[in-house]
């Protein structure tokens, strides 16, 4: 009898938010899970345990209202136990796998160590704090300020009451929690004061919610309340440089660009202050640089990676023992074996260190991959 648990299926595929080619993005997956079926098949899963298990997902191919919010890329992982799918801001090749683990090497990007920022955009009308990566953005769900500026200014009242409300379901920041901001009073937005004074609210808000935090904040507003803001500021990570411009009239994706031009030049110089270290490292032939996977893989499983460079679209198969922290090099894949570039990567990400995902020549020591040790 098989066991269905053992089989994991991950689709891969590039969408469009919309055109003509949208309405092709359905047929195409319908395509994908008959690939997936052939392969699920071909491991002698039967045909009515295979249409069990990919039914959730012939389900997505009929459901309009799922295609109509996609974003570059859809990654969808089925089990015979249940199916998640993400929508990912990112372009991938059409890909099915059938394993003994879910294929997760073309996620590697959203990994890597272009790091995380913050986008506060500041309007008349609300508020909004975006999350974002070189690859990715999000809003983090700070709710909304009711009325907007204007209405919570009046000139005969200046006086506010700002407060926020924090859960630790959804957010994005410190301990995962998420914040809702609630404006009540006060003034003109041409009125610097009351302007000073909302600002300092909501600045005071930020500052309990991203405390601990050393993640870059870009500002975005129109021009008038950059400063203003910025008299107020106690976080310790705003950048310099700001979007400048309504941002009421900016979609998300659009200030995601603009944020990551300003922030592009600060994240290149951290890599390249992570490869003076590694070459520091190991021009002393220090036992903290390492460049090989025997090295390497029970280093990341075991949290000591504090920083790793890999090369992007390069595979190395094999087995780790984690038992004896060892590992079994393969030139082509067998049996059991797995990615382990993968394996360093996630489990470096997942252990608290910065992965670097790089064109092979730009490898450190010119090997498939190499790590900072922590110890």
């Amino acid at each position: 009898m098989i066991k269905h648990q053992q089989w994991f299926v991950s689709i891969y595929m590039s969408t469009h938010r919309t055109g003509t080619e949208a309405q092709q993005d359905p047929i195409r997956l319908k395509n994908l899970l008959k690939e997936a079926e052939h392969q699920l098949f071909a491991r002698g899963v039967s045909t009515r345990d295979t249409q069990r298990m990919l039914e959730p997902a012939n389900n997505l191919v009929k459901n309009y209202d799922f295609w109509q919010r996609q974003s570059d890329g859809l990654v969808i992982f089925i089990s015979f136990t249940g199916i998640r799918y993400y929508r990912l801001p990112l372009n991938f090749e059409e890909l099915v796998a059938v394993e003994d683990h879910f294929y997760i090497q073309s996620l590697i990007p959203l990994f890597t160590g272009d790091g995380q920022f913050f986008i506060l955009a500041l309007s008349k009308n609300h508020i909004r704090l975006l999350n974002g990566t070189r690859y990715s953005v999000s809003e983090v769900d700070i709710g909304q300020l009711v009325g907007g500026l204007e209405d919570a200014f009046p000139s005969d009242d200046h006086q506010v009451n700002l407060q926020l409300h924090t859960s630790g379901s959804t957010g994005v920041g410190s301990g995962g929690k998420s914040a809702t901001f609630h404006g009540h009073g006060a003034g003109n937005e041409s009125d610097k004061d009351d302007l000073l004074r909302y600002f300092r609210f909501v600045d005071d808000a930020l500052f309990e919610f991203l405390q601990g935090d050393e993640i870059p904040l870009v500002l975005a507003g129109v021009e008038y309340f950059l400063p203003i803001y910025k008299e107020v500021n106690t976080y310790p990570n705003l950048i310099d440089s700001v979007i400048k411009g309504n941002p009421d009239l900016l979609s998300m994706e659009e200030l995601h660009r603009s944020a990551w031009d300003i922030l592009r030049p600060f994240f290149q110089a951290e890599q390249e202050k992570a490869v003076s270290l590694y070459q520091q490292l190991a021009g002393q032939t220090s036992e903290l640089a390492a460049d090989t996977l025997e090295e390497i893989v029970p280093a990341a499983y075991n949290g000591r990676v504090e920083i790793l460079f890999i090369a992007a679209g390069k595979q190395q198969w094999g087995v780790f023992n984690t038992a004896t922290n060892k590992i079994e090099l393969h030139d082509q894949k067998e049996s059991g074996d797995e990615h382990l570039l993968d394996l360093a990567a996630v489990q470096t990400f997942l252990k608290g260190g910065t992965v670097y995902v790089v064109e092979p020549e730009k490898v450190p020591g010119g090997t498939l991959t190499a790590a900072v040790l922590r110890f």
